[in-house]
């Protein structure tokens, strides 16, 4: 080879070792290529085309400021050909205090005008039979919601003796929903839960709830404010026989009011009528106080 072709050769080795012309390559392989924006997605994924779920106008905020736990009233689908369902909590009466219960309902938009709604029709046969009533009138409708207060329009009926229980139901009920913080009613000033907290009372059961079917182990869950936050609980069958006990300690003791969560199991050899039991062991003698009874069906436990 000539003297000129070996500086020839040389120098291209050189221009491609300093970096001209295509990627460097070596043992550890290719050198990387810079990655792709992010504006100019290379393999994007198609655009879904199933429809939007519904979801209603006033949704529950899983976050309460004060009292029981507010009950989810998201949609869930139902059965194939069937709407779409929502459930509600409504804060019904018994013995002049606040008890909570459920509604399953078809969805819908305006799940406040349901609630109030669902609330003047009053308890079910089995929720009146465990003592359960409604001081709401039919006729209550939201007339605007800003800034986390609703405002209503209330018929200018019912006994002035109970206003302040009435006033609780639709309070406790209406601010189930993030939307509504405080409730103005008939052109009073915007009032809250803690308003009302007064009206609880020591042991609240949100669940189960009256008439409704239990199977084992079940889950009572709720708020209290007992001795030693200690809440007791016991199932009984359609004899009035002892089939289930536990205990459970709420978040907060003695002089404030916590959520608890018990869970219990039973044997029974066929479904009955039954109860379930959430009380407060007295700390002078032992015995069984403030006492909720939840009437249940309970399914057969294995």
């Amino acid at each position: 080879m000539s003297r000129h072709c070996v500086i020839a050769s040389v120098l291209v080795a050189g221009l491609l070792v300093s970096g001209c012309g295509t990627p460097r390559s070596g043992a550890l392989g290719p050198a990387p290529a810079a990655a792709p924006s992010s504006t100019t997605p290379s393999s994007a994924a198609p655009p879904s085309t199933a429809p939007p779920s519904a979801a209603p106008t006033d949704r529950p905020d899983p976050t309460p400021s004060a009292g029981p736990p507010r009950s989810p009233t998201t949609p869930s689908p139902g059965p194939a050909g069937t709407r779409d369902t929502v459930t509600i909590e409504l804060w019904l009466v018994r013995a002049g205090q606040l008890v909570p219960t459920r509604r399953a309902r078809p969805a819908t938009l305006s799940t406040s005008r349901l609630a109030l709604t669902e609330l003047a029709a009053g308890p079910t046969p089995a929720e009146a039979a465990a003592g359960l009533t409604t001081l709401v009138p039919a006729g209550i409708e939201v007339t605007r919601i800003t800034d986390g207060t609703a405002t209503l329009r209330v018929p200018s009926v019912g006994d002035p003796a109970e206003r302040r229980l009435r006033e609780a139901q639709v309070v406790w009920t209406l601010t189930q929903f993030p939307t509504v913080r405080q409730v103005s009613l008939g052109g009073a000033g915007p009032v809250g839960r803690p308003d009302y907290a007064d009206l609880l009372p020591p042991i609240v059961v949100t669940s189960p709830t009256a008439g409704e079917r239990v199977a084992a182990p079940l889950v009572v869950t709720g708020t209290a404010t007992v001795f030693e936050a200690t809440v007791s609980v016991r199932v009984l069958d359609a004899a009035g026989r002892e089939v289930a006990t536990g205990f459970g300690t709420a978040s907060c003791g003695s002089g404030c009011r916590g959520g608890y969560r018990v869970v219990v199991g039973w044997r029974a050899a066929r479904e009955q009528q039954g109860t379930v039991e959430v009380y407060e062991v007295s700390a002078l003698d032992g015995s069984r106080i403030n006492t909720t009874a939840v009437p249940v069906i309970l399914a057969p436990g294995v």
